[in-house]
């Protein structure tokens, strides 16, 4: 996975809190840090998916979260995250991510992230709007709305 197959980044630095006994980046903190950064990434394209899903009762959730660790994250280290959305199926959309040194290439950890977008009173999935996918493509050009 290379820098340039993301369009969004999203800036972390390791806080003390977050590293570990042998002083790198918790591995539970990964999976935080792709969650805040899926989150921006939909605050940038302007979509309030908690006011959504309020209005619709329709709301995404995790089913499937990956982390590969692939150098070591250490404390106080300046970081970027990058998202995309790499496919958006009939109720799913599946993120790929990507931790960076600040202005780095170096690839530190991937990871992948699977939403469905589900009924909050059935829990069962249903479609991912029209609207949500135009608003994806307007980022992620391989997509087709």
């Amino acid at each position: 996975m290379d820098r340039d197959q993301f369009r969004f980044f999203h800036p972390f630095r390791v806080r003390y809190s977050e590293i570990d006994g042998q002083g790198v980046l918790f591995n539970a903190h990964y999976l935080t840090y792709y969650d805040t950064t899926i989150t921006e990434y939909f605050r940038a394209l302007d979509y309030d998916q908690y006011a959504d899903a309020k209005k619709t009762g329709v709301d995404f959730h995790v089913v499937k979260s990956v982390v590969e660790y692939k150098a070591p994250i250490r404390f106080d280290q300046e970081l970027e995250v990058g998202a995309r959305v790499a496919r958006i199926g009939n109720s799913s959309l599946v993120f790929e991510l990507a931790i960076f040194p600040k202005d780095g290439s170096d690839l530190l950890a991937t990871g992948e992230v699977v939403w469905v977008n589900t009924d909050q009173r059935t829990h069962r999935p249903t479609a991912i709007s029209d609207d949500i996918r135009r608003l994806i493509a307007t980022r992620e050009s391989h997509l087709k709305p």
